[in-house]
């Protein structure tokens, strides 16, 4: 992979941050206590219009290990 196309990453990733300080926490609590077989994850989108989208998914036990291979491959 490019390595100016990482830093480049790693700089947007550190202003969405600073615009939304509360959202990496989040992920952080979710990775490591909420990513189990059964659970349920749902995202909704609400435009300025007061539109929506809505969706939800059911983690399988095979979810379960493809997180956990990506979270070998990042050590």
């Amino acid at each position: 992979m490019n390595p100016m196309l990482l830093l480049q990453l790693k700089n947007l990733w550190s202003e969405f941050t600073a615009r939304h300080p509360k959202f990496p926490p989040f992920l952080k609590a979710v990775s490591q206590n909420a990513l189990q077989e059964g659970a349920i994850i749902e995202i909704q989108v609400t435009l300025p219009d007061g539109k929506n989208y809505t969706s939800n998914l059911k983690i399988t036990k095979e979810d379960v290990e493809m997180y956990r291979k990506i979270q070998e491959l990042r050590k």
